[in-house]
């Protein structure tokens, strides 16, 4: 089966590894690019719980000061993945959905307790320390990163692509499927999906490749891409 991913390579090397051993051939077609952002010096024991909401927040923070016992919230298995590997151990996962993540917070995580620190990117898909502090919830944000789209790739790229289209392709982001539209778009490839499968993170991600004639669409949490390749 051949397979597209669009993460950027530090992103998807292991799942590259993974599917190319199962016998599959795999494309890599990163439509972001993730560059990290300097922030002020933290006093972490101002705050007694932590939230990212990717893992990329986790990659580009400074851990070292953070006490890894306080509460950790993280929007899916993917960042928790990071987290653990930094040494958080009291954590709480959602399933991908930051609303599902805003009702863990609230469930797990008395606001008498103190202050929340929020890390994220610059662009989000949903407001949630508005959302916290709208309930009272004491929450500072950081963006401790840059996501950038990547435009342009080679002519010989493109032709290889349109003569060997992928049977899946997977797309992990708003953000991404918007950079993605646009590669489609630019390059002329918008009626060369028929056959092809768009897996999405979400029904945000998805619905910006509407307009895109695809084979069919599913939805799919992070850590779950292998299980899909059984539904085609």
């Amino acid at each position: 089966m051949h397979i597209m991913l669009t993460r950027p390579l530090d992103d998807t090397k292991e799942l590259i590894q993974k599917f190319k051993s199962q016998g599959h051939n795999i494309s890599h077609l990163p439509v972001i690019k993730i560059s990290k952002l300097n922030v002020k010096d933290i006093n972490f024991t101002n705050y007694s719980g932590i939230i990212f909401t990717s893992a990329n927040a986790v990659k580009f923070l400074d851990t070292k000061q953070v006490d890894k016992s306080n509460y950790c919230f993280c929007v899916g298995s993917s960042t928790e993945k990071h987290a653990l590997k930094r040494g958080f151990q009291n954590i709480y996962a959602a399933d991908g959905n930051v609303q599902n993540l805003k009702e863990i917070i609230l469930q797990n995580y008395d606001k008498k307790i103190g202050r929340l620190l929020y890390v994220s990117g610059e662009i989000i898909s949903s407001n949630l320390q508005k959302q916290l502090t709208d309930e009272d919830y004491q929450v500072d944000r950081i963006v401790n990163y840059r996501v950038e789209n990547i435009e342009n790739f080679t002519n010989e790229f493109i032709n290889e692509l349109r003569d060997n289209m992928p049977d899946i392709i997977y797309v992990y982001s708003e953000n991404s499927a918007k950079s993605l539209l646009n590669i489609i778009k630019k390059y002329e490839l918008v009626d060369c999906w028929m056959n092809t499968n768009l897996m999405c993170i979400g029904e945000k991600t998805s619905s910006v490749l509407n307009e895109i004639k695809w084979k069919k669409i599913f939805l799919f949490n992070p850590g779950e891409e292998e299980f899909f390749l059984y539904k085609i």
